[in-house]
């Protein structure tokens, strides 16, 4: 008896098998045809044409003499005072230093060396390069000149545009000996 239900296993097996596939093998596809027949019968739709390509126009950004929207306003009172002292612009003939192709909140002041008589403010740029500096020398894109050093810090004074036509300010930042 053992021995014979693999065998009738395999036959109930082999019977299921040829009764599924003879029940899918009818050939009454009427409701296919009819379908089909129906979808062939509508009219054609008329297919859209392609929009038009819209050319790009380049933008030229001319207000580079302007204040940037991302720095501190600076404000009416102190712009005020400041016009009542000197009339500041900056000098358009004097050579840029290296550092002035930095944002000044993109550097950092990383340390200070005294040799001799000689003190330096290291200035770290975005790049990762490390630079001496001293007062008179210039840093960050709005004419900023270092007037005073200490030990945590490098006082700058930037010339700004205080958003009149031919108006400029000068506006005192500070850059701060950054933590480890």
């Amino acid at each position: 008896m053992i021995r014979l239900l693999p065998t009738l296993f395999k036959g109930l097996l082999l019977v299921m098998l040829t009764v599924l596939v003879t029940a899918c093998s009818g050939d009454d596809m009427r409701d296919l045809d009819a379908f089909m027949a129906e979808k062939r019968a509508r009219p054609g739709g008329v297919i859209e044409p392609i929009p038009t390509f819209k050319a790009y126009e380049a933008f030229a950004y001319a207000a580079t003499t302007m204040r940037s929207p991302f720095d501190r306003p600076v404000e009416v009172r102190q712009v005020a005072r400041l016009n009542a002292r000197s009339a500041v612009k900056p000098d358009p003939n004097r050579p840029r230093e290296f550092l002035e192709q930095f944002t000044l909140d993109s550097l950092q002041m990383v340390g200070r060396l005294e040799r001799g008589s000689g003190v330096w403010a290291l200035i770290r740029d975005p790049n990762g390069g490390i630079h001496r500096v001293q007062p008179g020398d210039f840093l960050g894109r709005d004419h900023g000149k270092i007037t005073d050093m200490g030990v945590g810090f490098v006082a700058v004074v930037e010339i700004v545009s205080d958003g009149t036509a031919e108006g400029w300010v000068e506006r005192p930042r500070t850059l701060e000996l950054a933590s480890p």
